[in-house]
């Protein structure tokens, strides 16, 4: 088991690490130009598009879960049909996104309140990265089709080629031709259009053997659609309260001042480290579950959880001591503004404890949505929510900063406690 875990995890791991060393990258950019700023501006608009683009993680995660249960039941025909539905509703969506940009752009400005000037910066990344909108989408639905049929190898290298593209293109845009945060935006979007017509290319030649399936059946059956939309509508809100937490995480710190938005933006850099490091081991527990589960592999499922939490707890052990030796190294490449570096030492305690926290939510969602359990994650996301509004503004008063840290640790913790008191409850509901 360990194999397969290591199989689908590795190339996972590789894929998914070159997105957090991307966005410390571009804080590395932003960092060493001339203000504190631009780190709050990129942390607002990334806020932003991750307000928008994670409401449609249910692309990648449904079509995962989907795919591989169509996988493990040798149905290739569903497998392209999955794939189908799920590129249309990425089209759809990000023409919406493109029709209402300006709409979206100015109800997020109106409710973060930040600088007038931090504000501009944002607005300026924004109005250049949107209209990378339908390459985003699209690889999602890419991405969660190959971890589906259990190809890991493939996201990895088009994360990779990204990551390239995206770095090169915004170091020569910043340094050389000076267009500063306007040429990061251009980098990234010229970054995402590259991976779909990557993603595209090798659907095309990969999976050649699977074009006789393509066709308009994928929209005959309103049952299968109704299916498909169900599952995704929940993930869907499910990933609507995490883009609350997230987007209330940026807003309350820009309300503590730029300083403390520049601290908690580049902490929170150590938390997608770690959280993309998990999501490999999580894509493993999607493509994994979803085929024991079409192929009725009770034994197997059981197993592959105990060795997931087995790894889970080495991660954990690996990250937490790395956090305590190295974490204030880390915050010091990133930027060089002493202001920032002297505040973030108030706060660092924290960051120890995002491993510990974190990792069990990681390894459930993987599971849950291999058993396409939409509905319980939604439930579970909900109640973290709650939690995390109620510590929030129960220490708000005599805690500060420290207690939005407080609640968002607790969030994280409560998000993989309750999924473990439901798991057996599902694993009946779905004849396990």
């Amino acid at each position: 088991m360990d194999k397969n875990i290591l199989r689908l995890a590795i190339p996972n791991i590789i894929s998914n690490i070159t997105v957090p060393l991307l966005g410390m990258i571009d804080m590395f950019i932003v960092g060493h130009l001339s203000s504190e700023l631009f780190i709050g501006a990129i942390a607002i608009a990334v806020m932003i598009f991750n307000l928008m683009y994670w409401s449609f993680s249910f692309l990648r995660m449904g079509t995962s879960g989907f795919t591989a249960q169509a996988y493990g039941a040798k149905n290739h025909k569903e497998v392209v049909n999955i794939l189908l539905r799920s590129l249309s509703v990425s089209f759809i969506g990000s023409a919406l996104i493109l029709i209402f940009q300006y709409f979206i752009l100015q109800v997020a400005l109106f409710f973060i309140q930040g600088s007038p000037e931090v504000m501009n910066l944002a607005s300026e990344y924004f109005q250049i990265y949107v209209w990378a909108a339908p390459a985003v989408l699209g690889m999602y639905a890419f991405t969660g089709w190959f971890v589906g049929l259990q190809d890991a190898k493939t996201p990895m290298y088009v994360a990779i080629s990204v990551n390239i593209i995206n770095i090169v293109c915004s170091l020569f845009f910043v340094f050389v031709l000076k267009w500063e945060l306007k040429g990061v935006a251009l980098g990234s979007a010229i970054a995402q259009i590259s991976g779909f017509l990557i993603c595209l290319l090798v659907a095309l030649s990969k999976y050649k053997n699977l074009r006789q399936y393509v066709g308009w059946g994928f929209i005959e059956k309103l049952s299968d659609l109704s299916a498909f939309f169900k599952v995704n509508s929940n993930i869907f809100l499910r990933t609507l309260c995490i883009i609350i937490v997230s987007t209330f995480f940026t807003s309350a710190s820009a309300k503590f001042g730029d300083t403390t938005l520049a601290v908690n933006s580049l902490m929170m850099q150590l938390f997608i480290l770690f959280s993309y490091m998990m999501d490999g081991f999580a894509y493993a527990a999607e493509a994994l579950t979803g085929r024991f589960v079409g192929e009725r592999n009770t034994e197997s499922l059981r197993l592959l959880v105990k060795r997931l939490f087995v790894w889970g707890i080495r991660l954990t052990m690996g990250f937490t001591i790395l956090y305590l030796v190295f974490s204030k190294g880390i915050l010091g490449l990133l930027t060089d503004k002493e202001s920032v570096l002297q505040m973030a030492d108030d706060y660092i305690g924290w960051v120890l404890l995002i491993p510990i926290a974190g990792f069990s939510a990681f390894l459930w969602d993987g599971i849950f949505i291999g058993m396409t359990a939409s509905k319980q994650m939604r439930d579970t996301m909900f109640i973290a929510m709650l939690s995390f509004f109620a510590i929030y503004y129960g220490t708000k008063g005599f805690l500060a900063n420290d207690g939005l840290w407080f609640a968002f640790i607790f969030y994280l913790a409560m998000r993989g406690v309750v999924q473990a008191l439901i798991f057996r409850k599902i694993k009946h509901r779905v004849g396990l």
